[in-house]
């Protein structure tokens, strides 16, 4: 039986109450939202993927001003856009708070990658449904002397949801022929790689689909994670109405540290969701019911935000939540 943990604490962030467009500094109200930009652990990597545009460029200018307000120092995100170039994710041109970060080819497999998973979970969500009943494998034998693309590609494979059966062999519910091929041809390993897909299955004496979900996959700490997140926010999207209801807006203050610690928060969950489909998923699965309260903080969010100009922040959530019925 799974049950949500009860967080230690909800902090507050205070907001300035606005009437018709003019801010009364001396009417500061408290939002009870629990977002806390002092917390400390800010995954940085993950604020800069945050800000990269459609084309997958990041603007200096927008990342420094998002990490200033959310309290993380200006030299970690120079160190992580250092190792972000030296991992041949993005390229650097131009200086300063002028410069921009154009992703390689790498950086934007990475970047479709997520995107494509946000979509693929919102579908699932509203589909209710999403295997055809078929495991699509992948086996490969990469010597040691391309080691360094081994490892990209075992990550690929698990970034797409595939879960390892033994060294070498990992598998997915999910048709994922085209992407893994993709990736092999970009890292050159193509000749070592084998895709085959079957209907019949059997791992460690365990033939039945739901056993070899849990045998597979980290379901329970995945669920987990996920009520968290959900006992954590449950109040925001509330907080947030009563905030129009007010006639309240979200300065930037207050918008861009909340935007980056609910993203951050959801992403521990998120990241390590393999997204099978519903049929293969304990019931009630609660990725969904985190998806839907994510989805309500960012709409409800962006409408009470004061500059509506500012760095978009998670652009991939607004992309999925905008497909939505």
């Amino acid at each position: 039986m799974l049950t949500p943990r009860v967080p230690e604490r909800h902090p507050t962030v205070v907001t300035e109450t606005t009437d018709g467009g003019a801010t009364d500094p001396g009417a500061a109200t408290e939002a009870p939202l629990p977002l806390d930009p002092s917390d400390g652990g800010v995954p940085t990597r993950l604020l800069v993927l945050g800000l990269a545009h459609r084309d997958g460029t990041v603007h200096a200018q927008e990342l420094y001003r998002v990490a200033a307000e959310g309290g993380i120092p200006i030299e970690t995100v120079r160190s992580c856009l250092r190792r972000l170039i030296a991992d041949g994710l993005f390229e650097r041109r131009g200086e300063g708070r002028d410069a921009v970060f154009p992703a390689t080819d790498a950086g934007r497999s990475l970047l479709e990658v997520s995107h494509q998973r946000h979509l693929l979970a919102y579908a699932q969500d509203a589909a209710g449904r999403g295997w055809d009943r078929r495991w699509r494998l992948a086996a490969f034998a990469i010597p040691e002397a391309r080691r360094a693309a081994r490892d990209a590609f075992r990550d690929h494979l698990l970034a797409l949801g595939g879960a390892a059966i033994q060294p070498g062999l990992y598998v997915s519910p999910h048709p994922w022929e085209a992407e893994v091929d993709e990736e092999a041809s970009r890292l050159g390993i193509a000749e070592h790689v084998t895709l085959l897909t079957t209907d019949d299955l059997t791992v460690g004496g365990e033939h039945s689909p739901r056993a070899l979900t849990e045998k597979l996959w980290p379901l329970d700490e995945v669920a987990r994670r996920y009520l968290d997140f959900i006992e954590t926010y449950r109040g925001v999207p509330e907080a947030l109405e009563a905030m129009r209801r007010r006639h309240e807006r979200l300065s930037e203050h207050d918008f861009l540290p909340g935007a980056l610690h609910i993203a951050i928060r959801f992403n521990e969950c998120f990241g390590m969701d393999p997204l099978l489909p519903p049929e293969l998923l304990p019931r009630p699965w609660p990725g969904r019911e985190a998806r839907d309260l994510l989805a309500r903080c960012r709409r409800i969010g962006v409408l009470a935000r004061e500059e509506k100009g500012g760095p978009a922040l998670f652009r991939v959530f607004d992309d999925a939540i905008a497909h939505l019925p």
